[in-house]
């Protein structure tokens, strides 16, 4: 199930007492462990009393998860709860929280209830959490509320399509719960496309999995030891060796079978391509290199966070579709990572093409790499994939995604060039003139340096049958 029974809970921290007095709420939606009506598709392997036991503890720990959250940030917690009474509920979970019912109507409307009640009641923050989760804690909890500082929605995806976790730092836009495909396989996608449809930036967790049916307590049981696994029969793949690239594209088929080519099949290393609504040959292409493919709304960004929640490798690579990899790229992705201080790294730029003046944009491209510690993501950007969790990804921007991630890794350590040329395309420059594209990108960085918003700064950048801009109409479509 994308969305199951949640938990929306509401906490009287001791001094902490009113959700008024705390600006942060979690909510836990759960259903009161009942036989026969909790865990019903488990009640076939596991009968009636044991699938509502599993509830009972997968929701306990759950509940404990969120008590611990509280002794390093100043929560309120509230348990809503389907089935049984309050009675049952306290005593049940104990006398420390708040507690009320799910209320009438669909999932989406008991959501969409919850959290207009906790933001009417004086929240800032609400992230709201289901319980049939083993792998949510208290970790994840708090990156979801740390995510709110900077994103409007955070989510944190199922490995069924739907997500587990919902956070908001504003009063929740009813498009969000309205006409989703509750119990489908699209609840994360179709949420994701409401969001940016409404111009909701949207943060993303770690990717998990829940238990609702007899495969998924296999999974459970298999999940621990997969790596292990993995391991022992394929030396070469080892945690420490695995590599997952990940390619978002849009109408990519001209480029993108080069493009794998030039990865290669590696032992170890697994090609995720999140495609935003191709309607080329894109996704045929991608299946038929053995790639593992994802679904997603357009957009760069969202994209590459998208497959890094879905990837399984120690080491992230994020690749644009007409970009190829010089040879032995694995050996320098190790090489930089490994090198002491190093936090992230790219490869030189090299552009395909013979145009006048591409030789001097390579030139300024890898001085501003290795002086500035800023690369892009024509380069092929590859970081461990802990870090990049750390550090909440590639923020939901239209432009500038890779400029921005630099800039904050930077801080944290150095951004290494490795020694060997990524080829790319030259198509913009072909489609939009040397001096027009150099000058258009030079205008977005410093347009962003001075705080213009990205989403207008997206506007800069033509589509690919637009003529080139004079001067007076870049400066329009920034202010517009």
């Amino acid at each position: 199930m994308p969305v199951h029974y949640w938990s929306h809970g509401k906490a009287a921290l001791g001094g902490l007492s009113t959700s008024r007095e705390c600006k942060e709420k979690l909510i836990i939606f759960t259903r009161y462990p009942q036989a026969g009506e909790t865990k019903t598709r488990l009640v076939p392997v596991l009968g009636e009393e044991g699938a509502a036991e599993l509830h009972r503890r997968m929701t306990g720990k759950i509940v404990e998860e969120g008590k611990d959250l509280r002794s390093s940030r100043p929560i309120s917690v509230e348990i809503r709860y389907d089935g049984g009474n309050e009675s049952g509920m306290r005593d049940w979970l104990g006398l420390d929280y708040s507690y009320r019912l799910q209320g009438e109507g669909d999932l989406g409307e008991r959501m969409f209830s919850a959290f207009d009640e906790a933001f009417a009641a004086g929240a800032g923050r609400v992230v709201l959490i289901g319980t049939d989760i083993p792998g949510l804690g208290r970790e994840i909890m708090q990156r979801a509320f740390q995510a709110l500082e900077n994103s409007d929605l955070v989510l944190g995806p199922a490995t069924d399509g739907g997500y587990y976790l919902i956070g908001l730092r504003s009063r929740p836009n009813r498009a969000l719960f309205t006409d989703i495909p509750w119990g489908t396989q699209t609840v994360l996608e179709s949420t994701l496309s409401v969001a940016r449809e409404q111009g909701i930036s949207t943060a993303l967790v770690d990717l998990l999995n829940d238990v609702d049916r007899p495969e998924d307590l296999e999974f459970q049981a298999s999940n621990r030891t997969k790596h292990a696994d993995t391991d022992k029969a394929n030396p070469q793949a080892d945690i420490s060796n695995r590599v997952s690239i990940i390619i978002p594209t849009l109408n990519e088929e001209a480029y993108l079978g080069a493009c794998l080519s030039a990865v290669g099949t590696i032992p170890g290393v697994e090609i995720i391509i999140v495609d935003g609504g191709s309607t080329d040959k894109t996704v045929e292409l991608a299946q038929s290199h053995g790639a593992k493919v994802l679904r997603s709304p357009a957009g760069r960004a969202l994209q590459m966070n998208l497959g890094a929640i879905h990837a399984t490798g120690e080491m992230l690579m994020f690749l644009h579709a007409d970009t190829r990899l010089p040879r032995s790229w694995m050996n320098h992705v190790r090489r930089e990572l490994n090198k002491p201080g190093t936090v992230a790294g790219a490869f030189e730029l090299m552009i395909r093409g013979q145009l006048p003046g591409l030789r001097l944009i390579e030139k300024f491209a890898n001085l501003r790499a290795t002086k500035l510690q800023i690369p892009y993501g024509d380069q092929g950007i590859f970081i461990k994939a802990d870090l990049f969790g750390r550090v909440g990804g590639f923020k939901d921007l239209p432009v500038m995604e890779d400029f921005e991630l630099m800039r904050r890794l930077k801080t944290m350590g150095r951004i290494s060039i490795a020694p060997a040329p990524a080829l790319t395309s030259a198509r913009r420059w072909e489609e939009h003139g040397i001096l027009r594209t150099t000058a258009i990108h030079q205008l977005i960085i410093i347009a962003y340096m001075l705080g213009i918003p990205p989403k207008y700064l997206a506007r800069l950048h033509p589509p690919n049958d637009d003529k080139v801009h004079s001067k007076k109409e870049i400066a329009r479509r920034i202010y517009l």
